[in-house]
C-alpha cells in the first residue's frame, strides 16, 4: 500500500520536470489520489501559466471530491498572474491535503494553509520538507535575500587544476560531464564569466543540449575597464541577450560602442578586489534574473567566495593530475595563513558522468570566516 511518502515524490518529480522553466516562480507538483487510485496529477509548466493544482483538477473532474491533494508547494492565496490556488483547492470538495514546504513567499506564508483548514480540510505539513526545500531552493533563497541564487560551477583535475600554467583547459572533463553542464545552463537564468575569460577563450557561453534546442542563458560579463573584444562571440546578441557590468566610471565612448551592438550594461561601485558583486546581483534581480552560474576564472570565484556569494558549488573532477607549481586552480585571491581559515562546505551528493564525478556541495551555513 502506498503511503504519503510514495505520492509526494512522485508530486517532487513531476514539479522537477519543469526545472529551469518556471523562472521566477517555483516548481510545483500536484498529485490527486482517491481511494488509493491517482485520479489527477499537474505541474507548472512556465511562468504565467495554469498552476500545478488547476491542472490537476481539471484532469481529475469530479473525481477529485473526498480525494486526498499532494502538492509540493503551499497552494498560493494571492492574485498574481493567475488566481489563487487556495481558493480552488477549498471549492475543490477535496478531503485532504498533504503540502511538502510551507510557500516563503510573504504573500503566501501560512495564509493558503489557514483558509484551507478554516473551510475543514484537513492539511498535513512537512512530508518530505527537505526534498522539496532542496528541489526549489532556488525560490526559497530569492524570496529570502531578495537577490539571485549564485552556482560556483567549474571543471578540475584530481589535484585541483583549472588549466595548466599556460592556461590551456581543453578538456579537462570528457563530453557526459560537458553535456550535464550544458543542462545546468538551460536551467538556469544567466551565466556569468570574467573578461579575461572572453578574451582568452572567446567562448559563447550558450546552451548545446545533446538532442538539440535548449534554453540560452543570458550572459553576464564581468568588466571593470571595458576591454570586450567588439567581434567576440557574446557581442552576438541576437543568438542571446549579454550583459557587461562595469564601474561607474565607465568610458561613455566605450559604452556607446557596446549599445550600438545590443549590449546592456549595469554600472556599479568598485570594491576592495574588483567590483561590487552585492550590488550587482541586486541589480541583475530587479531584471527578473533569479539564478547565476558563474563559470569564470579562478580571480571571478575567488571574488564570490570572498564576498560570501556563493551559494552552490558544482565541481566536475577528472581523473587526470596536471602538478607543476604554476598550473591554475579554481580559486586565486589573497592566500590564507592557516587551514583554520578555510572556507567550509558540505558534500551533498557525489555523481558520475562518464570517467569524471560531479560533487555538488553547499556552503556551512554560520561557518564562514
Amino acid at each position: 500500500m502506498k503511503t504519503d511518502q510514495d505520492y509526494m515524490r512522485l508530486a517532487l518529480d513531476l514539479a522537477e520536470s519543469a526545472k529551469g522553466k518556471t523562472n521566477p516562480n517555483p516548481i510545483v507538483g500536484a498529485v490527486l489520489v482517491k481511494d488509493g487510485v491517482i485520479v489527477g496529477t499537474g505541474l507548472h509548466r512556465k511562468a504565467g501559466e495554469p498552476h500545478a493544482e488547476v491542472h490537476a483538477f481539471n484532469m481529475a473532474g469530479d473525481h477529485s471530491k473526498g480525494a486526498t491533494l499532494y502538492v509540493t508547494l503551499e497552494p498560493c492565496s494571492h492574485f498574481g498572474k493567475t488566481p489563487p490556488c487556495a481558493n480552488l483547492v477549498k471549492e475543490s470538495e477535496v478531503r485532504r491535503v498533504v503540502v511538502a514546504v510551507q510557500d516563503p513567499n510573504p504573500e503566501v506564508a501560512g495564509r493558503g494553509i489557514k483558509l484551507l483548514r478554516e473551510a475543514g480540510i484537513e492539511v498535513e505539513v512537512g512530508v518530505l520538507e527537505d526534498e522539496a526545500k532542496r528541489l526549489n531552493e532556488r525560490f526559497i533563497h530569492n524570496m529570502i535575500t531578495g537577490r539571485p541564487f549564485v552556482i560556483s560551477k567549474f571543471a578540475m583535475t584530481l589535484d585541483g587544476k583549472l588549466a595548466t600554467h599556460k592556461g590551456h583547459s581543453k578538456w579537462i572533463t570528457g563530453e557526459a560531464a560537458r553535456a550535464d553542464v550544458h543542462m545546468l545552463r538551460h536551467e538556469v537564468d544567466a551565466i556569468l564569466v570574467g573578461v579575461g575569460t572572453v578574451i582568452a577563450d572567446n567562448p559563447s557561453l550558450t546552451t548545446r543540449l545533446p538532442e538539440g534546442g535548449g534554453k540560452n542563458p543570458i550572459r553576464i560579463i564581468l568588466d571593470s575597464e571595458l576591454r570586450t573584444p567588439l567581434d567576440a562571440n557574446v557581442m552576438q546578441t541576437e543568438v542571446a541577450e549579454t550583459i557587461i557590468v562595469t564601474s561607474l566610471e565607465a568610458d561613455t565612448e566605450k559604452v556607446k560602442l557596446y549599445k550600438a551592438k545590443g549590449v546592456s550594461l549595469i554600472n556599479v561601485s568598485r570594491a576592495e578586489n574588483g567590483l561590487n558583486l552585492q550590488e550587482m546581483l541586486e541589480k541583475l534581480y530587479k531584471r527578473g534574473i533569479t539564478d547565476v552560474l558563474v563559470e569564470g576564472g579562478g580571480a571571478v570565484n575567488a571574488s564570490f567566495l570572498r564576498a560570501n556569494l556563493i551559494d552552490k558549488y558544482f565541481i566536475y573532477m577528472a581523473p587526470k593530475v596536471l602538478g607543476g607549481r604554476n598550473s591554475v586552480t579554481p580559486f586565486t585571491g589573497k592566500d590564507v595563513d592557516t587551514i583554520d581559515a578555510a572556507m567550509l562546505v558540505s558534500f551533498a551528493e557525489i555523481e558520475k558522468f562518464g570517467e569524471d564525478i560531479r560533487i555538488t556541495a553547499y556552503p556551512k551555513q554560520g561557518d564562514q570566516q
